[in-house]
């Protein structure tokens, strides 16, 4: 992954606002990337005040589909604003956008941001995660033939869920959650994945296994949300309003310098 951060840097630079950051989501980040995944890349820019305050109004989100440098890419930036009320939503996707550790362009309010936006985490994140992983398997069951991959991001969304109520730490890495969960057929299920489409479509017979998994993934999530010490609400708002404040005015300064 790493060989590919300096082109992907090259790639956001270009971008028509500054950003507050740029990172790596989807199946890179998830632990799972065939040879020809699509880089997804997820952010946040910032809007000059003048386009926020005035009548003809800048991008709220920003969407680049194409390839570049060999690569297919698949680019979605948010303006702050969006993206603050995104996360006051109790929205897992900009959670693990936020927290991706694959960063491709950072700047001191993305970890001035990543600071506060803990105290975002609620055990209400859970509905998310079981919302997801509701939509996945209702995909899996509904393809013919079934594949693989959208009952790994059955897995993937449950573990994640589980871990976040447990301990309320942002980890999306299918693999690395497996170190802790230690699911005997997910290393099989990711090989199957990443061997192609001949290998990554499952049978009849080995259907009600996994959905026997994903009920009793399903009930263990509701009882650590249940059980979890995270607060039932976000108490961030205010400090997340004088941060976006900050970051909006400095954008004024910024364009009046040059």
């Amino acid at each position: 992954m790493t060989e590919y951060i300096s082109n992907l840097a090259q790639i956001v630079s270009v971008q028509p606002y500054r950003l507050l950051f740029a990172t790596v989501s989807g199946s890179h980040l998830y632990g799972f990337p065939s040879a020809d995944s699509d880089f997804d890349l997820r952010g946040v820019h910032i809007l000059p005040l003048p386009k926020v305050i005035g009548l003809i109004s800048g991008e709220e989100t920003i969407e680049v589909s194409e390839v570049r440098e060999g690569m297919q890419l698949d680019l979605v930036t948010h303006d702050i604003k969006k993206f603050f009320d995104l996360r006051l939503k109790r929205n897992g996707y900009v959670l693990e956008q936020l927290y991706s550790p694959l960063i491709v362009y950072s700047t001191k309010e993305h970890e001035e941001l990543k600071e506060l936006a803990s105290n975002c985490i609620t055990k209400h994140h859970s509905h998310h995660y079981l919302g997801f992983a509701h939509n996945q398997w209702k995909l899996f069951e509904k393809e013919q033939p079934r594949r693989v991959k959208p009952l790994l991001y059955v897995y993937r969304v449950l573990l994640s869920g589980i871990h976040l109520m447990q301990t309320g730490e942002v980890e999306a890495n299918l693999v690395k959650l497996n170190e802790k969960f230690h699911l005997s057929y997910i290393p099989d299920l990711i090989a199957r994945k990443l061997s192609g489409e001949e290998k990554s479509v499952l049978e009849d017979a080995e259907i009600e296994f996994y959905r026997q998994e994903r009920v009793r993934l399903v009930n263990i999530l509701v009882d650590a949300s249940s059980t979890s010490h995270l607060p039932s609400n976000s108490d961030a708002k205010v400090p997340l309003n004088e941060l976006l404040i900050k970051v909006r005015m400095s954008s004024l300064s910024c364009s009046t310098s040059n």
